[in-house]
């Protein structure tokens, strides 16, 4: 997108804000680890605001020590949103200005936030968005898959039924799949989408902008095998997955190249051989060819 950067005004550190913000809500996006990813725009609207509404007071306490604001703070998360919303909406009616945070990035991913959103804006209330730090984004920049064309999924069921009929609903997407997903589940959920997605590359994003920053590429199968041996990392995770690889589409010719070569040749000939004939991605060549002479 081109244009001109709009031009705010910033103070120091602990110094007044310097132009007085409008009324009006404030989406604002605040780190996912690093408490040094934030803006200047952000900063500016958490010093010049009302009221921070917050998906964890003491989350976002933390951070405005670190900044030096000190402003009022009120919850706003999934468990006392219906009982909360009403009450900012009237102080927005009132003239209030009020950020809305969670605990890490932007604001309605993943959170209650947007419910506040859709009903300022049918009161004909102000909202403003401030942009900042994303895990949905970040994770794919660092992953190394297409980011023509992602989906965000969130967090899978935590149960296993729920679950696979998601993953089952989403294997024809023609675009990368990003996920949330707690430590203790990342190995059952790698495993039930190694069974539905099949050939998969993947990526799992730990940490991320945190000083133990981890990022494990490799096909759904072996990064499975990983944390099923290793057990469940620390940390949030990010987990990110290629669209379909384009010979899954005839998963029958690839089985049927491999037999005929892997009779008379190698296995990293029959491979190679395959692969070009196909066209298909070596990798994933490579690990169907290694789960036929396993299960041979």
């Amino acid at each position: 997108m081109s244009g001109k950067l709009r031009r705010s005004a910033v103070v120091g550190k602990l110094g007044p804000v310097a132009t007085e913000l409008p009324a009006g809500l404030y989406v604002t996006a605040t780190p996912i680890g690093n408490a040094a990813d934030i803006t200047l725009r952000a900063l500016e609207v958490l010093r010049g605001c009302d009221l921070i509404a917050a998906e964890d007071t003491r989350v976002t306490a933390k951070l405005l020590a670190i900044h030096g604001i000190v402003k009022p703070l009120t919850a706003y998360n999934d468990h006392n949103a219906v009982r909360e919303r009403p009450k900012l909406l009237a102080k927005l009616r009132q003239g209030a200005r009020i950020a809305l945070v969670s605990d890490a990035g932007t604001p309605l991913v993943s959170d209650p936030g947007f419910k506040l959103v859709r009903d300022a804006i049918a009161d004909g209330l102000a909202v403003h968005a401030m942009p900042g730090a994303s895990a949905v984004l970040t994770g794919l920049a660092l992953a190394g898959l297409p980011t023509d064309r992602f989906f965000f999924v969130g967090f899978l069921p935590a149960k296993q039924g729920e679950r696979r009929t998601v993953l089952k609903e989403l294997k024809n997407f023609r675009a990368t799949l990003v996920f949330f997903e707690s430590a203790q589940r990342l190995g059952d959920s790698l495993s039930d989408m190694t069974e539905i997605f099949g050939i998969r590359t993947a990526a799992v994003a730990r940490e991320l902008t945190k000083l133990h920053e981890e990022v494990r590429r490799g096909l759904l199968g072996d990064l499975s095998a990983h944390y099923g041996q290793q057990g469940a990392p620390k940390g949030e995770i990010t987990l990110i997955v290629s669209p379909p690889h384009a010979m899954q589409t005839d998963t029958g010719r690839l089985d049927s190249a491999l037999d005929k070569a892997l009779a008379f040749m190698p296995l990293r000939a029959a491979v190679d051989l395959v692969s070009e004939m196909l066209e298909a991605p070596r990798r994933t060549v490579y690990a169907r060819a290694l789960e036929k002479k396993n299960d041979g």
